[in-house]
């Protein structure tokens, strides 16, 4: 014989204290929820309507250079620590946290071209356009000493780019080629050429340590193994590219800045076409960076923006602009994956949020799981027309708007014309390129 015993236990429906909310027995079952779909998507859309009226970026504006701020660098120790160089060769360290320099050094003569942090963060390098290479101690010279650097090293030519090893006391340097150095010697222990007038950047790859790779001034990037005599490969592409950042997750993944207004995600196994290009800029791109997680990368341009994409997306899901800031010449993501810096022509460095609408500071507990609902609900309609269409929308500058259009009008045009010759053509004289070989030339091995 069966019996059903009623059970009844406190917990499940008592409070603990006055203050908590009552607890509500739910049945999940869809057949007593027939209005849960319709519910969901009015959610859905009042969260995407609330995530554009609280998208406010912009945090702060450090102001104290007296040049354009030209190359930035990371603490590897510190989240609050901002290094930055400048076109008259002063450098400062920052401390975010208060938003103030806390120390100004007078580094070069003439533009500050690079600077690196060590792995170690005790000191950092920097190069500039008087040939030298410098490294500084980290903490600020005590009561009476004079601001000298640790160490420094006079070369033959003009350095452009600079960057530290991860684990090793070894850097690589790049201009009218690419040098690896050891920090306890003032000669390079390995100089890298290929038939190349100068290199315009350096990145070692943060993953396998040992790879590093540069862009040239012939329009290639050019891939090398430290522990290899001669470079491994190049790829030479229609146009220039200015800069290239390693994917800190997945280590054969790079992406290169370019002078076509586009950005290229490549696999260095295969660089016969490039994985994926990121296209929404009007103007050149001068930098990249790449968020810790390795899933978003944040590009600086010449037209006056900075855009994050995902790292597998074709365009941007946001653009950061302000009516003062001008052409930004570096970008970085800072290492808690919140905060976006850029540094631009005008003399000032600014602070994002890498999140438009994120709330910053403690969240209760009710808080952030609202936040992560909403969230849910978010992507689950988010290829409904409405929410696509609220949750893409930015306002830009007049001429960023007008420029873009006038791009996506001359782009459309080329196609018609291709099009109309492949109609009037013989089958198979003029064949399909598709966007991603477009831009690539040859690879070299």
């Amino acid at each position: 014989m069966k019996v059903k015993v009623l059970s009844r236990n406190p917990d499940d429906y008592v409070r603990e204290t006055k203050h908590d909310i009552q607890r509500v027995p739910r049945n999940y079952d869809p057949s007593l929820h027939p209005f849960e779909v319709n519910r969901e998507y009015t959610r859905a859309l009042n969260a995407t309507k609330l995530e554009r009226v609280f998208a406010k970026p912009f945090l702060a504006s450090l102001d104290g250079h007296r040049d354009g701020v030209n190359c930035l660098a990371k603490h590897t120790g510190s989240l609050s620590t901002l290094l930055s160089g400048s076109c008259d060769g002063e450098v400062k360290v920052w401390n975010l946290t208060r938003r103030e320099s806390v120390r100004t050094l007078q580094a070069h003569e003439g533009f500050v071209r690079g600077m690196i942090v060590r792995h170690c963060g005790t000191s950092f390098f920097t190069v500039g356009d008087d040939k030298t290479i410098k490294q500084w101690k980290m903490e600020a010279p005590g009561y009476g000493e004079e601001e000298e650097p640790l160490n420094t090293i006079l070369g033959k030519t003009v350095f452009t780019g600079l960057d530290h090893h991860q684990k090793k006391g070894v850097f690589a340097t790049c201009g009218q080629q690419v040098d690896i150095w050891d920090e306890q010697r003032s000669t390079p222990i390995r100089s890298f050429t290929w038939g190349v007038d100068s290199f315009s950047s350096v990145r070692f790859n943060p993953v396998e340590t040992e790879l590093l790779g540069s862009c040239a001034s012939d329009r290639s990037i050019v891939l090398y193994d430290m522990r290899e005599s001669a470079p491994l490969k190049k790829v030479i592409m229609t146009m220039r590219s200015n800069t290239l950042c390693w994917n800190p997750m997945e280590a054969y993944y790079f992406t290169c800045a370019n002078e076509d207004y586009n950005l290229y995600t490549y696999d260095m196994r295969y660089l016969e076409r490039p994985i994926l290009v990121h296209m929404d800029h009007v103007s050149a791109v001068l930098d990249v960076d790449y968020s810790p997680t390795g899933l978003e990368f944040v590009s600086a341009s010449f037209d006056k923006t900075i855009r994050i994409f995902p790292k597998d997306v074709g365009h941007s899901r946001e653009v950061y602009h302000t009516k003062r800031m001008q052409h930004v010449i570096c970008v970085k993501w800072s290492a808690d994956n919140k905060y976006i810096l850029s540094g631009s022509d005008e003399m000032n460095i600014r602070l994002w949020k890498a999140k438009a609408a994120e709330k910053l500071g403690v969240l209760a507990h009710r808080e952030r799981e609202a936040i992560n609902y909403n969230q849910k609900l978010k992507e689950k309609y988010q290829h409904h027309p409405q929410i696509r269409r609220i949750a893409r929308h930015r306002h830009l500058p007049k001429s960023i708007y007008h420029q873009s259009k006038e791009l996506r009008v001359m782009k459309e045009a080329r196609r018609r014309k291709e099009t109309n010759i492949r109609k009037h053509s013989k089958p198979g004289s003029v064949p399909v390129v598709s966007e991603k070989e477009k831009h690539v030339v040859t690879v070299v091995t």
